[in-house]
């Protein structure tokens, strides 16, 4: 690793990242890297990452989501269409690891900060391209954003055999899944400059990272040529699979197998459904899909879902109560676990979704709420080896902006 100012803890320690993200997939990406020791340095424009804007603001410019998306990153400000201010941005390459963007191909290029360019100031960087659609294709000047990748990716229209219309996930999946697809391909590329000293460069795609994403079950009858069948992997797209209704609330069940099938019947009182060939094997259920959740749907709102929650356990078949957002802050399993960490900051005390990844050797932490816009640009640079007059040269000519300038 290139970076001088390792941050001590996590098996990143030691790691440099220049991150030229904004809303959420890259930033999800770089954000895990920084809560496993890698020194994250947010590079923003003069107006500032967009996500800083929305709501709920603990401060102006300084968002929720923005906070826990880049908590742990230090923040400079450069206006990079001054020739300034690439320069140093180019300066500070030479001793990164990793540099990283989600601007489109035309805008980094008239910026002059492409792969060429910053792998000439550094050549064993690992440049990561986070783009929409690859530049490769016909799609790659469209914008993207999480709801346009859902739909055009089969997502949205998966949810239609299910609901009758198309539409999106409640979270934001396609940013989340495309950041931890740039994350390990960043990984894998620094696995490879280990081994050889190699640098190079990768692109990470929204729409090709959830038509991977989409068909790795619903491939189906269609990895065949010719076809074999639909693209469809029936027991995900069931319109019956569903949490389930009970007397008093909802459940998820999952009666998978043949043993916890035979388990069900049981505790529900059905043992004659076992003699009918729709549902007696794992193929007939699979074949009947449907019909076999219409009749565990129309069992369980027979009892409450304590009562279900007890025999499930006691059967040994997979089972959970219902969540919300809300009841993800109360769980007592993430209670146990340590998952929120709470810190006092400057917005005051703030509770943070934990990191889902436990390492013996080499545990990552929280290290607090995103920078304000530009806070660290000024340390950036001295650690750099900027000297005074060049950091002031920077501010006058609008190439650097610092708070409160």
């Amino acid at each position: 690793m290139t970076g001088t100012q390792g941050r001590g803890f996590g098996a990143l320690a030691g790691l440099k990242v220049l991150d030229l993200t904004q809303v959420l997939m890259g930033p999800f990406c770089t954000q895990i890297l920084a809560d496993h020791g890698a020194e994250v340095i947010k590079v923003e424009g003069p107006e500032g990452d967009t996500t800083r804007e929305v709501p709920l603001l603990a401060a102006p410019r300084e968002g929720a989501m923005f906070l826990n998306l880049n908590r742990g990153k230090r923040g400079i400000a450069l206006d990079l269409k001054k020739p300034a201010a690439r320069a140093a941005l180019l300066r500070l390459a030479e001793g990164a690891d990793v540099f990283i963007h989600s601007m489109r191909a035309e805008a980094i290029a008239r910026l002059g900060l492409t792969y060429a360019e910053v792998g000439a100031a550094n050549p064993r960087i690992v440049y990561a391209n986070v783009y929409g659609f690859s530049r490769r294709g016909p799609y790659a000047p469209w914008a993207a954003y999480d709801d346009i990748i859902q739909a055009i990716s089969g997502m949205a229209g998966i949810q239609a055999r299910m609901q009758g219309a198309p539409s999106y996930s409640g979270t934001l999946v396609a940013d989340k899944v495309s950041g931890l697809t740039v994350l390990y391909a960043i990984l894998m590329a620094l696995l490879h400059r280990a081994r050889t000293g190699e640098g190079q460069e990768i692109e990470v795609g929204m729409f090709e990272t959830m038509a991977n994403f989409v068909l790795t079950d619903h491939i189906n009858g269609a990895l065949f040529d010719p076809p074999r069948g639909p693209p469809v992997y029936p027991r995900a797209a069931s319109p019956q699979r569903r949490p389930y209704r009970t007397k008093d609330g909802w459940i998820a069940a999952l009666v998978y197998t043949d043993k916890q099938w035979r388990a069900f019947l049981d505790l529900a009182g059905h043992p004659d459904w076992a003699k009918d060939p729709r549902f007696a094997s794992f193929k007939g259920r699979s074949q009947h899909v449907d019909e076999c959740y219409g009749h565990v749907a129309e069992t369980l709102t027979t009892r409450t879902t304590a009562e279900w929650l007890e025999g499930f356990a006691r059967a040994g078949i997979p089972a959970a109560p219902v969540n919300d957002t809300e009841g993800l802050l109360r769980d007592p399993h993430l209670a146990a676990t340590g998952f929120f960490i709470e810190q006092e900051t400057r917005h005051g005390r703030m509770r943070f979704p934990g990191m889902p990844a436990w390492f013996s050797r080499t545990p990552g932490r929280v290290e607090g709420p995103a920078p304000a816009h530009g806070q660290d640009g000024r340390a950036v640079l001295e650690e750099a080896g900027f000297s005074e007059a060049e950091i002031a040269s920077l501010v006058a000519e609008g190439g650097l902006l610092l708070p409160g300038g």
